[in-house]
């Protein structure tokens, strides 16, 4: 058996693992990861907005559960996911969600500190 059909043999098998999906289709792990993206977002606005308001420990709170949530459901996308990105699996959406959880975490702490030293 000779190298060349090894490696065409371990190609087919990769071809067999990961059917091709359409781009725009919306799959489980694209819904899952564009959730937990959104919450995420919610949580950078609701702690950028925390920062600036008067009142602001309700926009902390929102900013610091929405983030948490993001980031571990953009956490569980990454884990769980079978490909790379463009497979369906919502690799690039969990990415984007944990980067977005972490930040919202970071302002609604921040908004939060800030509440408590008034």
């Amino acid at each position: 058996m000779s190298i060349q059909s090894v490696f065409i043999e371990i190609a087919a098998d990769v071809a067999a693992q990961q059917p091709a999906v359409d781009p725009y289709a919306l799959t489980s792990g694209r819904a899952w990861s564009l959730t937990a993206a959104v919450l995420g977002l919610v949580g950078v606005v609701a702690g950028g907005l925390a920062l600036r308001a008067v009142s602001r420990r309700r926009g902390a709170v929102v900013a610091l559960a929405a983030g948490v949530a993001g980031g571990v459901m953009g956490a569980v996308a990454l884990i769980t996911a079978d490909g790379g990105p463009g497979t369906g699996n919502g690799i690039v959406g969990g990415v984007v969600a944990l980067v977005l959880g972490v930040i919202a975490v970071v302002t609604g702490g921040m908004a939060r500190t800030r509440a408590a030293a008034k």
